[in-house]
C-alpha cells in the first residue's frame, strides 16, 4: 500500500541547464496563466524531444511543483485549476486520445463518490491526462453502477474522489464488491476525509492515498512501472 504526505520536494532531475532552464520558465508560465508563454516553451521542447519526453520532463514536474506551492500556501486553487486546465489542452493537441504515445495501459478511471462536488476531480483529471495518461471518466457515480462501469471496462486502477465522510466510508462497500466479483483492482482515494483522518483509506479497503494531483500521478506511475 501507498501513501504519500504533502511535505515532498520535487527538483527538476537534469544536468542540462537549458532544460533545467527551460523547466523553471514553464513553471513560471504556469504560476502566471501566460498561455502563449507555455505553448511556445511547450512547442520548443516538443521540436527538440518530442511530445512525450516534453511532457515527462517539463510538463509534469512544473505541475507537481506548483501543487506543492498551493499545500505550502504559495498560490490560489484557482491557479491549479487553470494551469492544469491549460496543460491538458495543449497536451490533447499534441497527443490526441488514443495517439500511440499516450500511457494507455493499465486501464484506469476516475469518479465523485455520491457527492456532486467535483472540482478536486477535474483538477486530478486534467493533470493525470496533461501527463500523458489515458483516463476514463465517470463523473458523479454511487456504488453498483461504479462498480459494474468498472468490470465492464476492464479498469484495472480506479481513482476515487469524496468530499464527505459518509461518501468516503462507502469506498469499503465499491472494495467489497470488487474483491466479491474476483476483480483485481487498486483503488486510489484522495479527498478531505481522508486528509482529516491519515488511517482512512486503511480502513475503507484502498490501496493508496493522494493528497493532490501530483500524489495521483506518483500513485499511477508507480503502479504502471510495477505492472507485468
Amino acid at each position: 500500500m501507498l501513501a504519500f504526505s504533502n511535505r515532498r520536494t520535487i527538483r527538476f532531475p537534469w544536468g542540462d541547464t537549458r532544460v533545467q532552464q527551460s523547466a523553471n520558465e514553464l513553471h513560471a508560465a504556469l504560476a502566471a496563466l501566460d498561455r502563449p508563454r507555455i505553448e511556445e516553451l511547450f512547442g520548443a521542447a516538443v521540436r527538440r524531444d518530442g511530445a512525450m519526453q516534453a511532457i515527462e520532463e517539463l510538463m509534469v514536474p512544473a505541475l507537481i511543483r506548483l501543487g506543492e506551492e498551493w499545500d505550502s500556501g504559495q498560490i490560489a486553487l484557482s491557479q491549479i485549476y487553470m494551469s492544469s486546465r491549460i496543460c491538458e489542452d495543449i497536451v490533447e493537441r499534441r497527443l490526441p486520445p488514443m495517439a500511440a504515445e499516450r500511457k494507455s495501459h493499465p486501464r484506469m478511471a476516475i469518479a465523485v463518490l455520491s457527492d456532486y462536488h467535483t472540482l478536486g476531480k477535474r483538477i486530478v483529471l486534467s493533470v493525470m491526462r496533461a501527463s500523458g495518461f489515458e483516463i476514463l471518466d465517470y463523473g458523479r457515480q454511487e456504488v453498483e453502477p461504479l462498480v459494474e462501469r468498472v468490470l465492464a471496462d476492464a479498469v484495472e486502477i480506479l481513482l476515487i474522489s469524496v468530499l464527505m465522510l459518509p461518501a468516503a466510508l462507502k469506498v469499503k462497500a465499491v472494495r467489497a464488491a470488487l474483491d466479491a466479483r474476483n476483480a483485481r483492482v487498486k483503488i486510489a482515494v484522495g479527498g478531505a476525509p481522508f486528509l482529516f483522518d491519515p488511517q482512512l483509506w486503511r480502513e475503507v479497503g484502498a490501496d493508496a492515498v493522494g493528497r493532490n494531483a501530483a500524489d495521483a500521478v506518483a500513485i499511477v506511475r508507480r503502479w504502471s512501472e510495477a505492472r507485468p
